[in-house]
């Protein structure tokens, strides 16, 4: 454009007939007229400096038309373009500060040059030569602006609507982890002790196949209701397990052959429906450790007051690994569980060889 700007912008100069009366001085303009068109191709940091050249080196091309008696031979690419780039790409004060100086230019040169026949003309050139082209700029720069910002703010929309549906899948993930592992390990302990007592024990084989029964049902159960909130269904919320629930599961734990000892305080304080299926959920993964990685028994210990419920357990650690999976999966359930309410989770084995897990929620954070 640059280019462009300054070959017209020379062609309509030399049509003037300057060069057949002033040969030097018009050759000096010309490239004055080339370089100022030139400048245009600079920076858009640049766009004050060059609006404010244009100004200058029309005014002299028309003075030099004026001196030699030529009317006519000055070319308006160029100050459009500036007037446009003043408006395009001009901070708000520096550009409203270049307009004037453009307006008033074009004006002056339109005067010395003897193209406005008539007063009224003058400020008309001033509009059309320098008003409109920053208009032009100002407008078409604020609409690119605007479609960006449409443009960003998509972008920003899209990944938070990636990192919600990535939370959900990850909740959705520790939900069915801790049904599954729950009552998975029950019913394998259950079967375990059927196979061992059959043929030698009757009664005991059927009261341990009795409990298979029961805890797939149970398993069933908790498989729905996860079932029931992926497809929306408000009901489903009503029937979420909660503190309140804490002894059933101790008793479903018991029946699989952990011996807890339970000790609640402060239970009735009612929590929030999310810290509430929350805490059930932490209950159940330490039952489900202790169950697949103790020697059989464990202490829980829930205390809850207005301000915070703490959740403890321990229980001695089994001579033998569990060949079933690891702990970290649950323990990681259970760190993003309790951080979700700016809750803290410790671990580890105590001095005893004890295994010891602390869990420590404020009630009321988010």
């Amino acid at each position: 454009m640059a280019i462009l700007a300054a070959i017209i912008d020379a062609a309509i100069f030399a049509s003037s007939g300057i060069f057949g009366t002033a040969l030097l001085p018009a050759l000096t303009m010309t490239m004055m007229l080339v370089a100022a068109d030139l400048a245009l191709a600079l920076r858009p940091g640049t766009a004050a400096v060059v609006a404010y050249i244009q100004v200058v080196t029309r005014i002299c091309a028309c003075l030099l038309l004026g001196h030699y008696g030529l009317a006519s031979g000055i070319g308006d690419v160029g100050v459009l373009v500036a007037g446009y780039r003043a408006g395009a790409w001009l901070p708000t004060r520096a550009s409203a500060t270049v307009l004037p100086v453009l307006m008033v230019g074009v004006a002056v040169a339109a005067l010395i040059n003897g193209t406005a026949d008539e007063w009224w003309m003058i400020p008309a050139i001033g509009v059309s030569n320098a008003l409109i082209p920053w208009l032009v700029g100002r407008y078409t720069a604020a609409g690119g602006a605007y479609v960006t910002k449409l443009e960003m703010q998509r972008e920003n929309d899209r990944a938070v609507m990636d990192k919600a549906l990535a939370d959900e899948r990850e909740a959705i993930a520790r939900d069915l982890h801790d049904v599954i592992s729950h009552h998975v390990s029950a019913i394998g302990i259950h079967a375990g002790a059927a196979r061992m007592a059959m043929g030698s024990d009757v009664e005991a084989s059927t009261r341990s196949l009795e409990a298979v029964e029961s805890s797939s049902r149970a398993a069933m159960m908790d498989l729905r209701r996860q079932l029931d909130l992926l497809h929306g269904r408000d009901a489903a919320g009503d029937r979420q397990p909660g503190l309140a629930n804490n002894s059933e599961l101790v008793d479903s734990v018991g029946a699989a052959g952990l011996d807890v000892e339970l000790d609640m305080t402060g239970a009735t304080v009612e929590l929030p429906a999310s810290l509430d299926v929350t805490v059930y959920r932490i209950v159940q993964e330490m039952l489900t450790n202790a169950l697949r990685h103790g020697d059989g028994s464990a202490r829980l210990n829930v205390r809850v007051n207005h301000s915070r419920i703490v959740i403890e357990e321990s229980n001695a650690i089994a001579a033998e690994t569990y060949p079933g999976g690891s702990l970290h999966r649950g323990l990681d359930g259970m760190r993003r569980r309790a951080e979700l309410f700016d809750g803290d989770v410790e671990c580890g084995a105590d001095a005893s060889g004890r295994w010891q897990t602390s869990v420590a929620i404020p009630i009321g954070a988010s």
